[in-house]
């Protein structure tokens, strides 16, 4: 019996998280797997990024090399961002106009950051806050500086709030909504 390809594209914590599932319940005799991995590091914790700032290496942070995967036979392409989905034919096309062909297929894209539509906010000096690459321009960036600011006061905002911190800069947040983690907690929550 011959295997289907599986093409997972998205090389972030979920990405990685599914191959390891897949891995580990004997998914490789069914299915000879491809990652595409639009960042040129190998799934890693976004969730403590800024621990970086604080003296943590990223490599800390990375979940599994690429050594890992091509142990296990997994074959993964890094630096390799989607373009184009081809449903009928059943084929993803990569930025730099490489195909590739799957049986089956696995988004694990992860999300975005959000940048609110305010005038400036395409102008330098401002960032997002995402990705180990985002923390090597933050840290560019606040190198001789005194003052940061982040906008939005949710999980993300605060630990971006922090990253800066961590630099040495007076770090100011700006919420919209009347107060901080306003989608992770609740009025009641934050009284107590």
């Amino acid at each position: 019996m011959s295997k289907q390809r599986l093409l997972v594209v998205g090389n972030g914590m979920v990405g990685h998280h599914f191959v390891e599932q897949l891995v580990n319940a004997g998914g490789l005799e069914q299915f000879e797997v491809t990652v595409l991995g639009a960042e040129p590091d190998s799934a890693y914790d976004r969730v403590h990024l800024s621990e970086v700032f604080g003296g943590r290496a990223p490599k800390e942070l990375q979940m599994a090399d690429p050594e890992w995967y091509a142990e296990k036979g997994v074959s993964l392409i890094l630096s390799c961002k989607a373009e184009s989905l081809d449903l009928a034919n059943k084929t993803i096309t990569s930025e730099q106009g490489e195909s590739y062909v799957f049986d089956k297929m696995v988004l694990a894209t992860g999300s975005y950051p959000f940048v609110p539509p305010i005038p400036g906010h395409e102008r330098k000096g401002c960032y997002v806050y995402r990705t180990l690459a985002d923390l090597d321009e933050i840290r560019d960036a606040c190198a001789g500086g005194r003052t940061g600011v982040v906008v939005g006061g949710g999980l993300l905002g605060l630990e971006a709030a922090n990253a800066l911190r961590l630099l040495g800069l007076e770090t100011h947040v700006i919420e919209f909504a009347p107060r901080l983690m306003p989608v992770q907690l609740d009025p009641v929550a934050v009284i107590c």
